[in-house]
């Protein structure tokens, strides 16, 4: 018998039959319902003393007593003053939203369940009615009257269950007249809560084992090299060229960093071995680094100070080996940070290069602070100036594939076009979802910011379900069959919500669909994709001459 935590659990007609009926009570007397499969659970206390968090314990969601420090109230209090005080942004957003309802139906855990404080608008004011009553003359002196309402044990266990069912996707922002960022609001009351020892262990794990082995798996150097002496192997079986993924290398002129979901499982790892047979082909010289092993970043689901800490390693494993600037693989949260923070966290990056493309020539001008680029800048800028590998887009025939604009890429960094330019060069049948699902618009996996658990199943299959029904009209109408995606966390959660929402559409990178179709010097005569499936004319060849 299925678990909440499978997804064989929860019928579709359940699911689909969402009310938006407001409930009996209003939202500040109705209470918060954990139920399981709508929770994630509380991180371990080994986690937070590694990484020097406070009030380290061990402790569960369902007992009545969460084991806070005496003095709690105290702690958010000054906490929120600090905040308010160091982040205009947060000061701005408690105060200038008029409750127009621009974004209510925006968010998809809204859509996908039907609560009410899953409206954006009433995320937010979770933690205004705080902000209100603590930190406003109106709220001071008439309470709910005005908005505000004490600060309680049960108002903390709301902003628990309710921040982290925030993907901090950002669509909301899009609607919002006032251009208020709720996922800036989600990632205070998270902080906040951090200061009384409150986190999910899906994802403080991630980011204590990046900070101690440089990637959120924990994977040791001596591990990383025998994963890719497999992917060379393979690589070798599928093309017939030899492949020597470079490590530590000191001196090369780029470092290449992605998270580490490309290199641990299906499929992140056709997209690993798409990157290594991409820079082979090119003879770019370039290094792995097994220090800065991950570009994901758990740290903005946690913390700013968490956020600048594992960002500072790429940097520092960059000025270590002495490269000349760092080109990042298909993740979504390290662009989000790498564009809209890093400055002020880290940088800028002055002992580094602005990037130039070795092959082209072309300046990227836009990564004169970071030093970064996104590789499908890379690529696109290689295919503009024909200087792309050759590609065989037929190889790719089997497949009729549909783009999911990552949030944090998309919507947090403006990479929209790029993609799609190099999937119409490696493909011959591309398709859209439509308009109001895409680009700056698009729907988020659902299981972003560190949600992408299964005992989180129920909200993760629900906050997918607008993804899910964009994939079932593409499917349905063009026969899609696979759904290409430029981030780690998009794939891994993705994968479920097409096997739930529209079954028998696969997940990729777009990397791996290069790989497919790049004809490589030297190569043998191909019969394999990088998943070692027959290439379309293969198969049917193969039983003519047998």
């Amino acid at each position: 018998m299925a678990k909440f935590d499978e997804m064989a659990f929860y019928d579709q007609k359940e699911l689909t039959n969402v009310s938006y009926k407001p409930p009996a009570t209003p939202w500040m007397d109705t209470p918060t319902q954990f139920r399981p499969g709508s929770y994630i659970y509380p991180g371990k206390a080994k986690h937070l003393k590694y990484l020097d968090l406070p009030n380290a314990r061990d402790w569960e969601i369902t007992e009545e007593d969460w084991k806070l420090q005496d003095n709690w109230k105290q702690i958010i209090l000054e906490g929120m003053a600090d905040r308010l005080q160091r982040f205009r942004s947060f000061k701005l957003f408690m105060d200038i939203c008029v409750r127009c309802g621009a974004c209510a139906d925006k968010c998809h855990f809204f859509i996908g369940g039907g609560d009410p404080k899953n409206m954006p608008v009433l995320r937010a004011e979770l933690l205004r009615s705080i902000y209100r009553k603590n930190f406003t003359a109106m709220g001071k002196v008439l309470g709910k009257i005005a908005g505000g309402r004490p600060l309680t044990i049960d108002v903390i266990k709301e902003w628990f269950y309710y921040f982290f069912q925030c993907t901090e996707c950002r669509r909301c922002s899009v609607f919002c007249p006032y251009g208020i960022d709720t996922a800036e609001i989600t990632m205070m009351g998270r902080e906040l809560l951090g200061l009384l020892g409150i986190y999910v262990n899906w994802i403080i794990e991630p980011a204590a084992n990046c900070f101690r082995t440089g990637n959120h798996l924990g994977i040791q150097p001596h591990t990383m090299r025998d994963i890719f002496d497999d992917f060379s192997s393979d690589l070798e079986d599928i093309t017939g060229v030899s492949i020597e993924v470079p490590f530590n290398k000191k001196g090369a002129d780029i470092l290449f960093v992605t998270p580490s979901g490309d290199f641990f499982a299906e499929p992140g790892i056709y997209t690993a071995m798409g990157y290594c047979l991409f820079f082979h082909e090119l003879g770019l010289n370039y290094t792995w680094s097994t220090y800065a092993s991950e570009g994901g970043n758990f740290g903005l689901f946690t913390s700013n100070e968490v956020m600048k800490r594992l960002n500072s390693k790429i940097y520092a494993e960059a000025e270590r080996l002495g490269v000349k600037y760092i080109i990042g693989g298909e993740c979504g949260h390290m662009w989000r940070v790498l564009n809209q923070y890093m400055d002020t966290m880290n940088g800028p990056a002055d002992f580094l290069q602005t990037p130039v493309n070795p092959i082209t020539g072309t300046v990227f001008e836009n990564a004169k602070s970071t030093k970064m680029i996104h590789i499908m800048e890379f690529m696109a800028d290689l295919i503009h100036n024909g200087k792309m590998p050759p590609l065989d887009k037929s190889r790719n025939d089997n497949v009729t594939v549909t783009f999911h604009d990552s949030c944090n890429p998309a919507r947090g960094m403006g990479i929209l076009e790029e993609p799609r330019y190099v999937l119409r060069e490696v493909c011959n049948n591309f398709v859209e979802m439509p308009d109001n699902t895409i680009r700056e618009q698009t729907f988020c996996c659902g299981g972003g910011a560190g949600l992408g658990t299964d005992e989180n199943m129920e909200m993760r299959l629900r906050g997918g379900m607008p993804r899910g029904a964009a994939v079932k009209h593409v499917q349905d109408e063009h026969g899609v069959n696979r759904l290409a995606c430029i981030c780690a966390i998009d794939r891994a959660t993705l994968h479920t919500v097409c096997e739930y929402w529209a079954h028998g559409v696969e997940v990729c990178g777009i990397t791996e669909l290069v790989a497919n179709a790049m004809i490589c010097k030297g190569e043998k005569k191909r019969e394999m994709n990088m998943r070692f499936q027959p290439l379309p004319g293969a198969e049917e060849q193969t039983e003519g001459e047998a």
